[in-house]
């Protein structure tokens, strides 16, 4: 049998830029990205902690150093610039493996960057 689980999160980041008329995705600076283990075009789930709203999307890197939140595309009617968001991703894995998986949870300051 295999299970989803927990892979990666971002918990609590700042929104730095919505762009409806981007082509899609989230833009994350590129240092949260290896601090998570998330990778560029992995799916993610995000969720808005300003109004509920959850979607799914992939993610684009971000300059490095920057604390580049960016929501693009028709998210951007559920996620606005300001809003504070956490970002997750899962892995499909073995009951077996999945007792002894640990996530790479992450928890950014204010600037979106890591202390």
């Amino acid at each position: 049998m295999k299970i989803k689980i927990l892979k990666s999160k971002i918990h609590n980041v700042t929104v730095t830029e919505a762009n409806i008329n981007y082509i899609g995705s989230v833009t994350i600076d590129e240092n949260l990205m290896d601090a998570a283990n998330i990778i560029a075009g992995e799916k993610v789930q995000v969720l808005n902690a300003n109004n509920g709203e959850r979607l799914e999307t992939y993610v684009i890197k971000g300059e490095r150093n920057t604390g580049k939140i960016e929501i693009n595309g028709p998210a951007a009617k559920k996620v606005n610039k300001g809003h504070i968001i956490i970002i997750i991703s899962y892995a499909t894995m073995s009951l077996k493996k999945a007792k002894i998986f640990k996530p790479s949870i992450i928890f950014p300051n204010k600037k979106n960057t890591l202390d």
